[in-house]
C-alpha cells in the first residue's frame, strides 16, 4: 500500500499485474480504498451496498448493468455504478486496467451475485 506523502507510478504497478480480477490496494483515503485491477474477459454479475467508482486507466472495457444501458470506458474516463445496481465489468478487446474507489470493506463479488 502507498504511504501518504509518496508518489507512485500507476503504469509501473499495472505492468506488474499478471493476473486478472485480483485488485491490489494502492491507498486508503479517508474511509475509501483506491485499488488497481487488471480486467480481462468478463466478471460475474454482482451488486454492492455502496457506490463503486471505475476509472479506466489503460485499455477499453464496458460496464454492463441490468436494466440500464452498458457504458464503455476508455483511458481517462470514469463512471460511478450506483449502489444496488447489478453490474459486471467486461474487457473483451484485451486486458484493461481500472482504478477502483470503494469502501475498504467492499467485497469483490458484492453483496449477492446473479446470473
Amino acid at each position: 500500500m502507498i504511504v501518504p506523502g509518496r508518489e507512485v507510478s500507476l503504469d509501473a504497478v499495472a505492468d506488474r499485474l499478471a493476473e486478472p480480477w485480483q485488485p491490489i490496494d494502492l491507498a486508503a483515503v479517508n474511509e475509501a480504498s483506491v485499488r488497481l485491477v487488471r480486467l480481462e474477459g468478463d466478471f460475474p454479475w454482482h451488486q454492492h451496498l455502496e457506490d463503486e467508482l471505475f476509472l479506466c486507466w489503460r485499455g477499453i472495457f464496458r460496464l454492463e448493468m441490468r436494466e440500464r444501458t452498458s457504458i464503455q470506458l476508455s483511458a481517462g474516463e470514469l463512471f460511478v455504478v450506483p449502489r444496488g445496481t447489478e453490474h459486471r465489468p467486461v474487457a473483451d478487446v484485451g486486458p484493461a486496467y481500472a482504478v477502483l474507489v470503494e469502501r475498504s470493506e467492499t467485497k469483490q463479488y458484492g453483496e449477492g451475485t446473479g446470473v
